[in-house]
């Protein structure tokens, strides 16, 4: 087989001239916890996998992963959330606090508030919204997997749904535009090698588009695969990698301009039931390419992650010099990765180190800026629906400067 020509890129398109910046120290601020089984507004409050920060309005949209399938009969939905976050004075002596690694190595009243708030943090549920198929028309029982949700210019909200490669028949990932409404108002284009065939061409079953954000600019939106495609080499392992790709979109045209490659790990913890690692949600901080990827990692009876089995850390990346392989088909060939280079990444932060149980983390977004300038970082959780799980939002503190 043939191997198309691939070329490096100094970074993401549209940000060749954009300053770019890094983060140089990580502060834990808080976390709330929504217990399972909380009820708004006749909906399960649960499977939340996504989250994003409207500035304007001073609220956070959250979507759950709900399929429509469950006996509760909810629909496909996403939710209204008021997250109040006390100005926090930064500790910087305190054990929960972290500098970034320079490691280059790697609304009813019925309805409950949420949980507990905790470190000056409250949590209120406002709305809940339902998302729809085509026009008014619902989407059939199981026919997405909605996971990223994020908001660009003008109010439009991006969901990315990861499909279902073992449908019959096999249920394809889409990225679509949607007023807050839940209407779609557009669809952007997918690269075909994305659309799977159950067996050795295309997306995985649950390693699709699990993440999805717009770049400070609100120009392009970036999504990645969890994990490798089939063509582009092994889901991960316990004991390899896998090759992700990361995928950015121009929204003035609405189309892909590049992609990416990241070198997702192994999982953190071996298992011999079920483990899984790859990305689940990427977020730029800059014009010009650099990005946080949070990598999560889960391993049935595994004892990190305060002893839930998942063992999440973000990694900043850098698009600058790596290889755009948009358009290439497959990246491996005769059963090796074809020559590339992937995207630099360094880890800054475990959330290990905190020292608290840690759910299915799956969401992120930039919350409010401190008055003290760091950036307010807020994580959301994926609680399955899952009575021994429970959702989390945790809110960081991000020291973010000009890289130099």
């Amino acid at each position: 087989m043939g191997v198309p020509l691939v070329s490096p890129s100094s970074a993401a398109s549209g940000g060749h001239h954009a300053e770019a910046r890094t983060v140089v120290g990580v502060e834990f601020l808080g976390e709330v916890v929504v217990p399972t089984g909380t009820l708004f507004d006749g909906t399960e409050i649960g499977g939340l996998s996504s989250i994003t920060y409207d500035r304007g309005r001073d609220v956070y949209y959250v979507v759950s992963d709900d399929q429509g399938n469950r006996p509760t009969g909810d629909p496909v939905r996403y939710y209204t959330v008021e997250l109040d976050i006390d100005d926090v004075s930064s500790s910087r002596g305190d054990d929960r606090s972290d500098d970034a690694s320079s490691d280059d190595d790697s609304s009813d009243d019925d309805s409950s508030d949420g949980g507990t708030p905790d470190a000056g943090l409250e949590l209120e549920f406002e709305d809940v919204t339902q998302l729809f198929d085509r026009g008014k028309v619902p989407f059939a029982p199981g026919g997405v997997d909605p996971e990223g949700f994020a908001l660009a210019r003008g109010g439009q909200l991006y969901l990315s749904s990861e499909g279902n490669s073992l449908a019959d028949p096999i249920i394809d990932p889409f990225v679509r535009r949607y007023n807050r409404r839940g209407k779609v108002t557009a669809e952007l284009p997918i690269p075909d090698y994305y659309f799977s065939n159950g067996v050795d061409r295309g997306v995985r079953f649950n390693l699709s588009f699990e993440s999805l954000n717009p770049t400070p600019n609100r120009r392009e939106l970036v999504t990645a695969g969890e994990g490798a495609l089939f063509q582009d080499g092994p889901a991960s392992t316990f004991t390899n990698g896998s090759l992700a790709r990361v995928l950015v979109y121009d929204l003035r045209g609405r189309e892909p301009v590049t992609e990416y490659v990241y070198e997702v790990g192994p999982w953190a913890e071996p298992s011999t039931i079920f483990g899984v690692n790859g990305i689940v949600e990427v977020l730029p901080i800059d014009d010009a390419g650099t990005m946080l990827v949070m990598e999560r990692s889960f391993s049935v009876g595994g004892i990190l992650g305060g002893g839930t089995g998942n063992v999440v850390v973000i990694n900043e990346i850098s698009t600058a010099g790596a290889t755009d392989v948009l358009g290439v088909d497959a990246l491996y060939d005769g059963g090796a990765p074809i020559p590339l280079t992937p995207v630099s990444q360094r880890e800054v932060f475990a959330f290990d180190d905190l020292g608290i149980p840690i759910d299915n983390i799956e969401g992120m977004t930039f919350g409010p800026q401190l008055d003290d300038g760091r950036h307010t970082l807020v994580i959301v959780s994926d609680n399955n629906f899952n009575a021994g799980q429970f959702t989390q939002f945790i809110v960081l503190a991000l020291d973010i400067e000009r890289d130099r």
